[in-house]
């Protein structure tokens, strides 16, 4: 079965509504992935918890460019993070992707079982090869605040789909 590669237009909204869109999605590298299940949104402003909360870093460069691109970090020396970096060039904003359905259920354990690591952060999600298909949108979608972070932890920025 074959799925209808995201254009660019998408990822060019606002992270909330990306966010949300995203869930049901099928997330492909290299033949292997599944359905996102479960995804974190980082606002451009006002988000103390997003990198790019403090503007244009070397590190948070790609988080302000194009829209439909990878932000893939190390956290806590320990495992990648992959974002799908949204919002239109030049308004920093992100998704983080924490879930896909049979691969993982944490975004240290999606990477890890992925492959993905650093040398795919600004991948352009449009072209590969990391990309993001449609898919079936879940029934219901289940909101609640971010987990694993301190700042801004209160916003209610996770979604979760509930099939």
């Amino acid at each position: 079965m074959t799925f209808e590669l995201l254009r660019r237009e998408f990822y060019s909204a606002p992270a909330i509504d990306v966010a949300r869109g995203l869930l049901g999605c099928v997330l492909d590298y290299k033949g292997l992935g599944g359905r996102i299940v479960e995804v974190e949104a980082y606002l451009g402003e006002g988000d103390e918890a997003a990198h790019s909360f403090r503007g244009v870093t070397p590190r948070t460069r790609v988080i302000f460019g194009p829209p439909g691109h990878a932000y893939v970090y190390l956290n806590y020396g320990i495992h990648y993070c992959l974002n799908v970096v949204v919002e239109p060039e030049g308004r920093a904003g992100c998704v983080l992707i924490r879930a896909v359905k049979g691969i993982g259920d944490g975004p240290g354990k999606l990477t890890r079982a992925l492959g993905i690591t650093r040398e795919l952060n600004g991948c352009d999600l449009v072209h590969g090869p990391l990309t993001i298909h449609r898919g079936r949108p879940p029934r219901e979608i289940a909101v609640t605040p971010r987990i694993g972070i301190r700042k801004s932890a209160d916003l209610p920025l996770r979604f979760l789909a509930v099939d």
